[in-house]
C-alpha cells in the first residue's frame, strides 16, 4: 500500500522538476543568426526538448511503477 504513495511522490517530483526546467531553462532559450528562421528553430528545439523530457519522464515513472509492483508481489 505504502508503494502507490512513492509513486505519486516520484511523479509530482517529475511533475516540478519538468516544470521548473521548462521555466528556468527552456524559457530563455532562443537561437539567432539564422535571420528570420530564428523563432521557427528555436520553436522547433524547445518542442523537441520538451518531447524528449516527456518520453523520459514517462520511463522513469514507468521504472518506478514496476519496482513498487515487484516489491508489492514479494511481499
Amino acid at each position: 500500500m505504502i508503494g502507490i504513495f512513492y509513486f505519486m511522490f516520484a511523479m509530482w517530483l517529475l511533475v516540478l522538476l519538468g516544470g521548473a526546467m521548462a521555466v528556468l531553462i527552456l524559457g530563455p532559450f532562443s537561437i539567432s543568426g539564422y535571420g528570420q528562421l530564428d523563432q521557427i528553430l528555436t520553436s522547433f528545439a524547445k518542442a523537441a526538448i520538451a518531447i524528449i523530457l516527456v518520453i523520459v519522464w514517462i520511463l522513469i515513472l514507468s521504472r518506478v511503477k514496476n519496482w513498487m509492483f515487484r516489491k508489492e508481489l514479494k511481499s
